[in-house]
């Protein structure tokens, strides 16, 4: 059979268009590749030939690599998916790569390069099985040499199959060769990949010493004498040292050049700077390989005592854990989009990155290189023993030394890497058997780099293990540990345990928060909205897990201990999967990120930014200015300034100040005096059952007011020296009028390729963000397209690619990616009733543009709601939610009573809220007189204090008038409330408690029905 299909050319590599140096020349192979997705489950055999040259691939989907195909589908319990992997399917996959080969390349040696593949890849070549690698997270490579036609005529065919079968991780992991891949052509004389190890042994301020190990193939046949020529390059491209020796190499050889940089310019957290190793391989005067190595000058060390410096100067490790998706571009890798996450991390003021729980790409190396930001990179989330039925512990003890090595030699060279850590909550770390398993990781890790410490990153340390115990015994093979979510007396308590060992917070916080949700900032821990489509927790740091603890309290443990190395915040930016505090279908989304999965601040980014950063800010939350009146609203201010003036309508509603405090070792921090009864471990002291600092300080780091609502401006002055530095102003919005469109770069590339993010919001005439538009937009792209659709609300069951999305408290995202022609990408954005919004950014040309055509996305409409239906302000249960009201049962029910457990530093809490509504909504206009309404009597709930009625008209809640109420006289009972007939389509009882703040003020409803009049 002929197949008709279009391949690609790789050009000769003496060819500039191969992209490479003398001797060596790199294709990434991003185009033209075929893909079917074979099934969603990941379990059938697959008995497809498609790994056969001559299969029929013209049907496929062409597509582009970097490619994940689970974040292109349908949220949906189906298929193996879980909260834990976002509700995104996996399943078995192909894709296929057809290219020729020119005549130039007879003779050479060519590779082909996976940067990850998720996972269980197996590689293909003109029809024969050529690799196989499990783990989705490490690059491998792959020697074709054999295999391909170079006759520039017969076609070579790549055919690589993918398995994910669910659940193959406890977070989102994407499916497909979702990081880069290319094929790399070199002479048969040749640097080893990764050949070449750097490191700077001797580093002062008049010169540094740079000692380059450099690796040396020669698969030619016959013994060559090879010359090693090593130049050391600044960022201005002036050599600044060079040095060259002669090796004979028969198959492989190491040489090792030690070249003196005087004056060195140091790699830092403020001034990143790269030197460039180039490396010249010359055999008979000739130049056969040319081989580009970035790396840095600078010293570091974690003292367990005096912890961490970078260049000789102390630091706190400021940190953040983060999953490697990318929102609603999934796993599919993008430089951009890392580089926009790691951007909003630094302006956050985060210093440190730990690789959460893998691996990372090449690209989040790079970018934390440029940045100045530190990087702690971990190898598995589990050994042998997994945590999920198809996650890596089923090829652990194959390929676990392979793994580990090759996450080394990918990472080694860059000056942003510190530490390796061996896994994270690893089961086994703590068994007898697990001691063997470590000491494999270790022995692979050492034998690639010596120059870094290991850690590990472990819930298991949270009390002191017995000594001669594994737990015990694993710690003496390691230089630090990575504790999460201790408490500050555990911690001191380690700290006198190990002496040997550095500390600090793998994981630190896990407060989980919804952007522009707030809840009863009267309590330190309080429950979760279970109502379908209103799934959210509180942005007052005061929501939390049974193992979590607050933002505050995290910062404020770090703080105070200098030998405590730093924390890693979990986590820097929501992640798809892992939805704590929920475990239901559609919410998909994490709540522990500092910034949502669209890269929109939350409070808690405001938080570290005021105890991370020096320049003045001062955030308040609430967010918005939109509230009820008569409201007593609690105000927050973060701020890193120590007073803080409040004003309303242009009226002080008073100055607050922090207290100026030092740490023991004389470190100065803002912080109010005050009990804050956040740790009950603290039994004594001055402030028993307070977090209390060594020097016996308590304190918050927040500046609080309890303002009387009144609709206009609310604005923050923060002053230092009388001198106001910082302002935040919140207005009143009113209603919707229009979409208003923000791109984050004024021009891009037009390569196909580059991405610009364009932030949607929907505002009043005067511009101010509307806090409830829940608006349906649709989203245009000329010049360009849409890659991802977001707007950071957890639960949704939105397609991420789709050219609609709905606002969510205001805002939603457009992902753009520019097309391959110079000129304008034009983005709009309708809905209706709005002002459509449009920006405009220009792409200027760029070379290599992209020549896979863009997917196409298609508007994704609400799914109907069925009548009647039934709504509630709060569920206070998963088990009590408001459609419970119209099932006809009595011994279901609503009710907004909640309990919290206790955590490891909070007692276990009941919930009663001092008011809630509840609604039933029929469809079509109606007239409504009466609602019927039976109350549950019990321990945990009571009757009202008070019932109000309101009805929607179809703009607007109409409160009824002259209501009457008859009490029902037992549990459950209906009672009546009469009112003088409304028109509309809704009614809304308010229902306000008796006994607020006390376990019995819940309310429950049983049933609920308002007849037609």
């Amino acid at each position: 059979m002929t197949v008709t299909r279009r391949s690609v050319l790789i050009a000769s590599a003496a060819t500039p268009a191969a992209g490479g140096a003398a001797g060596r020349s790199t294709l990434p192979l991003r185009d033209g590749w075929r893909f079917r997705l074979v099934d969603l489950d990941g379990s059938a055999e697959d008995t497809a030939d498609a790994a056969d040259p001559d299969h029929d691939d013209s049907a496929w989907r062409e597509v582009a690599v970097p490619h994940d195909w689970s974040i292109e589908q349908t949220p949906t319990t189906e298929h193996g998916t879980t909260s834990g992997t976002g509700f995104l399917p996996g399943g078995l996959g192909w894709y296929r790569l057809a290219f020729t080969l020119p005549p130039a390349l007879a003779g050479k040696r060519i590779s082909v390069e996976f940067d990850g593949v998720y996972m269980d890849a197996r590689v293909h070549c003109n029809g024969r099985e050529v690799g196989h690698h499990p783990y989705g997270y490490t690059g491998f490579a792959l020697d074709l040499t054999d295999l391909v036609h170079t006759d520039g005529r017969t076609e070579n065919v790549l055919a690589v199959q993918v398995r994910n079968q669910l659940p193959s991780s406890r977070w989102y992991s994407g499916s497909g060769i979702y990081r880069e891949a290319r094929l790399v052509v070199t002479e048969p004389v040749h640097v080893r990949r990764w050949g070449t190890y750097v490191t700077t042994p001797r580093v002062g301020e008049d010169s540094a010493v740079v000692r380059v190990e450099t690796r040396v193939v020669n698969a030619s046949g016959a013994a060559r004498e090879v010359e090693v020529r090593s130049t050391v390059r600044d960022a201005d491209g002036r050599t600044v040292a060079r040095t060259a020796s002669t090796v004979d190499v028969t198959d492989t050889a190491a040489e090792t050049h030690e070249l003196t940089v005087a004056r060195p310019r140091l790699w830092d957290f403020a001034d990143p700077h790269r030197y460039t190793l180039h490396t010249e391989l010359r055999v008979g005067g000739r130049t056969v390989d040319t081989y580009r190595t970035p790396f840095g000058v600078r010293t570091f060390r974690v003292d367990p005592d005096e912890g961490f410096h970078l260049n000789g100067r102390y630091a706190k490790i400021k940190g953040v854990d983060l999953h490697h998706d990318l929102g609603a571009l999934g796993a599919a890798v993008s430089v951009d989009a890392i580089r926009r996450q790691m951007t909003l991390m630094k302006s956050m003021g985060v210093n440190a990155f730990r690789t959460s729980h893998n691996p990372p790409s090449p690209e989040m190396i790079g970018v934390c290189e440029e940045m100045g930001i530190v990087m702690l990179v971990e190898a598995f989330d589990c050994w042998r023993t997994g945590k999920n039925r198809y996650d890596y512990g089923r090829f652990f003890d194959e390929w676990c030394e392979r793994d580990a090595t090759e996450m080394v030699l990918a990472a080694r060279n860059s000056p942003a890497v510190l530490m390796w850590s061996i896994g994270n909550e690893v089961p086994d770390s703590t068994a007898t058997a697990g001691l063997a398993m470590a000491d494999r990781i270790i022995d692979a890790i050492r034998a690639a780099d010596t120059t870094r410490p290991l850690v590990i990153g472990s819930d298991k340390y949270r009390r002191l293990p017995a000594r001669g115990s594994a737990a015990d015994l694993m710690l003496t093979k390691l230089d630090g540990l990575g504790l999460n979510y201790n408490t500050a007396r555990s911690v001191d308590d380690l700290h006198a345990a190990y002496p040997h060992l550095f500390l600090f917070e793998s994981e630190s916080s896990s407060e989980t928060s919804t952007r522009g949700t707030y809840q009863e900032p009267e309590h330190l821990n309080t429950g979760e909205n279970h109502t379908p489509g209103g799934r959210a927790t509180s942005s007052y740091d005061n929501n939390l897990a049974s193992w979590t603890m607050s933002g505050e309290y995290g910062h404020k443990k770090d703080r105070d201990r200098k030998w405590f190395a730093g924390q890693f915040l979990w986590s820097g930016i929501d992640y798809l999967g892992e939805p704590t505090p929920y475990d239901v279908f559609p919410v998909k989304a994490s709540f522990f990120g500092a910034v949502d999965t669209a890269g929109f601040p939350k409070d808690m980014y405001h938080l570290f930014r005021s105890q991370w950063t020096d320049e003045p800010m001062v955030h308040l939350l609430p967010t918005t200015w939109n509230h009820r009146e008569g409201d007593i609203v609690e105000v927050w201010a973060y701020t890193n300034v120590d007073t803080v003036e409040l004003y309303l309508n242009g009226t002080s509603l008073g100055t607050r100040r922090f207290d100026r405090k030092k740490t023991v070792d004389g470190r100065t921090y803002l912080e109010t005096t005050e009990a804050t009864g956040d740790d009950k471990t603290f039994t004594d002291g001055p402030y028993p059952g307070s977090y209390t600092s060594p020097t016996g300080s308590a304190g918050k780091l927040h500046l609080t007011w309890r303002v009387p609502f009144a609709a206009g401006e609310l604005k923050a002055v923060a002053r230092r020296g009388g001198k106001a530095v910082a302002t935040d102003v919140l207005r009143t919005a009113g209603t919707p009028h229009a979409v208003r469109l923000t791109p984050d770069r004024e021009s891009v590339d037009a390569d196909g390729r580059s991405l610009v993010f364009v932030t949607a919001e929907v505002v009043d005439r005067h511009g101010v963000v509307v806090p409830g538009a829940e608006h349906l937009i649709s989203f245009d792209v000329a010049g360009g397209s849409l890659a991802g659709l977001d707007n950071g609300r957890q639960e949704s069951a939105e397609r991420y690619q789709a050219s609609t999305r709905t606002a969510f408290h205001g805002k939603a995202l457009a992902i753009v990616r520019s097309g391959t022609r110079p000129g304008a990408v034009r983005v709009s954005a309708r809905a209706d009733g709005l002002r459509t919004g449009t920006a405009t950014v220009r792409a200027r040309r760029a070379p290599d543009p992209a020549t896979t055509p863009a997917p196409e996305f298609r508007p994704e409409h609400p799914a109907p709601v069925d009548h009647p239906h039934a709504d509630a302000s709060y569920s206070g249960r998963p088990d009590t939610l408001p459609a419970a009201v119209l099932d006809g049962d009595p011994a279901t029910g609503w009710s907004n009573g909640f309990h919290k457990a206790a955590t490891a530093l909070l007692p276990a809490f009941e919930g009663a809220r001092a008011e809630d509504w509840i609604s039933v909504d029929h469809g079509r206009p109606r007239t409504y007189d009466r609602v019927e309404v039976s109350f549950t009597v019990d321990e945990g709930h009571s009757l009202p204090a008070r019932v109000e009625v309101a009805v929607w008209d179809g703009r607007a809640w109409r409160a009824a008038t002259d209501v009457r109420t008859d009490w029902a006289t037992v549990s459950d009972a209906p009672t009546v409330v009469g009112f003088r007939p409304l028109r509309g389509s809704r009614v809304r009882l308010t229902l306000t408690s008796r006994h607020p703040g006390e376990a019995r003020g819940a309310i429950r409803v049983s049933r609920l029905e308002a007849p037609a009049a």
